[in-house]
């Protein structure tokens, strides 16, 4: 049995994944992306470099709001589909300035224990997804708190 990845209603740019995973859209209470089984403690919030800087400026509260929530998991974090590098190299619409967006998400980090994944793009972002959340399946399906 294969696990499957489960996208958000509301995800407007959801990720293709492999054969080796099924997916299913359904509403979760946090991040874009959970696994079937573990939609109450496990979910990652997706992000283009864009989208990010954004939420971390005019979408401030409604962010925090969306990291409160994460982080109340047992595991939530934050893929990025870019590079740490694009960030410090202002590849962003937005004016805000590369050391804010870095503080921030270490802030985020610090504040509600959610680390931020820089994946270098959107194909990666989308591999690391399917990776840990097929990991977080399996070691549940170990540890006989789910299904096979």
């Amino acid at each position: 049995m294969k696990p499957c990845i489960i996208i958000d209603t509301r995800e407007q740019a959801p990720f293709l994944f492999s054969e080796n995973v099924d997916t299913q859209r359904a509403t979760l209470d946090a991040g874009d992306y959970s696994v079937a089984g573990l939609t109450a403690t496990v979910a990652i919030e997706r992000k283009s470099l864009d989208d990010l800087v954004g939420s971390i400026t005019a979408g401030r509260e409604r962010f925090m709001e969306c990291c409160s929530r994460l982080g109340r998991l047992d595991f939530g974090c934050i893929i990025v589909e870019a590079a740490l590098s694009d960030v410090i190299a202002g590849a962003y619409v937005s004016k805000t300035r590369p050391q804010s967006v870095v503080g921030s998400m270490l802030a985020i980090h610090v504040d509600y224990g959610i680390p931020t994944i820089w994946a270098g793009g959107r194909s990666a972002a989308a591999n690391l997804t399917e990776r840990l959340l097929t990991r977080l399946w399996r070691n549940a399906v170990a540890a006989g708190e789910v299904a096979a």
